[in-house]
């Protein structure tokens, strides 16, 4: 034990976030003064298994203020760990679970753990005087990952959706940039490709603005996506990255399905799918465009269909509400081989030490690991990449996350290396074939 890392204080307030409703901060603070800040804010699409955050209700905020949980930090959090070392993760995070006492931290609230969890992460690299993502990961940590790029989000602009919890912003798409050297390569091509993108929206569809790295389609502009994917295969085509850019698309697909009628609505167009219909539909999309990666693509119980996509597509099938970041849901679709990618968020657990348990069990049963910056993780989710080594991300191409990326390449140097296609839980050899019919 090392006394600078020794737990001096543990605060906590209610901030804003960029989801449109607040976060709750955590700070936590050291004997030798260093500092670890962590954000926790919820998503734009919910799992309902996802460990629950503890909002105020009332008027306030439409119910989703954090006045409560800030108080559960400085009352009962704070005072508990006050004086424990934290560079002691795992113990400081189950004295968290216990001091909570319920099965999905409904007591205290996941988003009071998540943010006081990663708070002392990141104090403990800060006290130790090392990088973050060093602290997590030592001398292994050099994997820097294949990053993707906004493209466009919001199939919710379709008649007879959205349903559930669906928001109107998913699915979204991104540019996957894995045929490259670099890091830094594969983020300029992700820049030129969304430019040229950019470009092309303007002139087929006469969209006017963007947001947050995507392109928001309003009702009427198109028919249905696959007008959208055809600009996207023309972005990659005509700035000569076949082959190398590939596209991914987050459907949050359990948020489009009608349990009374058992079909799916308002996903990708007007019309309705039964869950074959969509499996059918995933096999033509995959067949005619260059997509490699595809998340939670059906129901977020649908471990069988899942194992049916990884089975046959041949492409990278993520599970973000399907595992949550939870080692038990995650244990559930090995067990069945649905999926073969899990999307990282701490905050979906609750803990630093149960996500990172949750990665373990996914690399064990050779799945990848995305983390996704959706969840106030900022430009610290860059070290948690590198550290835990997963080789490839959401997002990643440009902003404070992918200038994060740029800042740790050249810290390592030499030492740094980038996977590329292997980085993906792909089967290339299917993947270039159905691009080699495409020409």
């Amino acid at each position: 034990m090392s006394a600078g890392s020794i737990i001096k204080s543990v605060s906590a307030r209610e901030v804003s976030s960029d989801r449109g409703h607040p976060g709750i901060e955590a700070v936590v603070v050291t004997a030798n003064g260093a500092r670890g800040v962590a954000l926790a804010t919820a998503g734009l699409s919910i799992g309902k298994h996802e460990v629950p955050f503890v909002y105020d209700g009332g008027t306030r905020f439409a119910g989703l203020g954090l006045r409560g949980a800030v108080r559960n930090v400085e009352e009962i959090i704070a005072p508990t760990l006050k004086g424990m070392d934290a560079t002691c993760q795992r113990e400081i995070d189950q004295t968290m679970i216990d001091l909570d006492g319920t099965e999905d931290r409904s007591k205290l609230g996941g988003n009071s753990t998540a943010a006081v969890s990663a708070a002392v992460l990141k104090a403990a690299a800060a006290s130790l005087d090392i990088p973050l993502y060093a602290h997590i990961g030592g001398t292994r940590a050099c994997i820097l990952p294949v990053p993707c790029a906004g493209a466009f989000g919001g199939s919710g602009r379709y008649g007879g959706g959205p349903v559930g919890n669906n928001t109107g912003d998913k699915p979204s798409h991104s540019f996957v940039c894995y045929g490259f050297s670099t890091f830094s390569e594969a983020s300029y091509a992700g820049w030129e490709v969304s430019t040229a993108f950019s470009k092309l929206l303007r002139e087929r569809i006469k969209v006017g603005s963007v947001a947050s790295g995507y392109w928001g389609i309003r009702p009427g502009m198109v028919k249905n996506d696959r007008e959208l994917w055809a600009v996207m295969a023309e972005a990659i085509s005509v700035t000569n990255y076949e082959g190398r850019v590939g596209m991914q698309i987050d459907v949050a697909g359990g948020t489009y399905y009608d349990e009374e009628r058992h079909i799916f609505k308002g996903l990708f167009s007007n019309d309705e799918y039964t869950k074959p219909e969509l499996i059918q539909f995933y096999r033509e999309m995959v067949r005619d465009f260059p997509f490699v990666v595809l998340e939670d693509a059906l129901g977020e119980e649908d471990y069988e269909g899942h194992a049916e996509l990884t089975r046959e597509l041949g492409i990278e099938i993520v599970g973000d509400d399907l595992f949550t970041t939870n080692p038990k849901r995650l244990a559930m679709g090995i067990a069945v081989g649905g999926g073969n990618c899990m999307l990282l968020k701490v905050n979906q657990v609750g803990t630093i030490t149960e996500a990172f348990d949750a990665v373990e069990m996914a690399y064990r049963a050779s799945y990848g690991v995305m983390p996704c910056m959706s969840r106030g993780e900022g430009d610290a989710l860059a070290d948690y990449v590198v550290g835990l080594g997963t080789a490839h991300t959401r997002e990643g191409v440009g902003g404070r996350f992918g200038n994060r990326f740029l800042e740790i390449e050249a810290e390592l140097g030499r030492n740094a290396r980038f996977l590329g296609k292997s980085a993906l839980k792909v089967r290339w050899s299917e993947v270039d074939a159905r691009l080699a019919a495409r020409k």
